[in-house]
């Protein structure tokens, strides 16, 4: 019975990933994958306006870093609101 009870404690202090919490290393994955389609839209869209691909690559790798950890913290914030779920 005792060791139920601290199982059951146990089991409550862990994480558990489950249908409404991802994982941060999910979100990282995801981050980068969305980064890596964002960034390819960006870097066309730089090289169409500047007609220069040395100036779209720097705008489109600021804009790949910047973005992946805003969409991280943004990803681990809804993580946390229960609104709508």
């Amino acid at each position: 019975m005792i060791g139920q009870v601290i199982l059951k404690d146990k089991q409550k202090s862990t994480y558990k990933a489950d249908s409404t919490n991802d994982k941060p290393i999910r979100s990282v994955a995801k981050a980068l994958s969305w980064r890596v389609v964002g960034t390819l839209d960006t870097l066309v869209v730089s090289f169409v306006l500047a007609r220069d691909f040395k100036i779209a690559a720097s705008i489109a790798s600021v804009d790949f870093i910047t973005k992946l950890i805003l969409y991280f913290f943004h990803e681990r914030i809804w993580n946390i609101i229960k609104w709508g779920r």
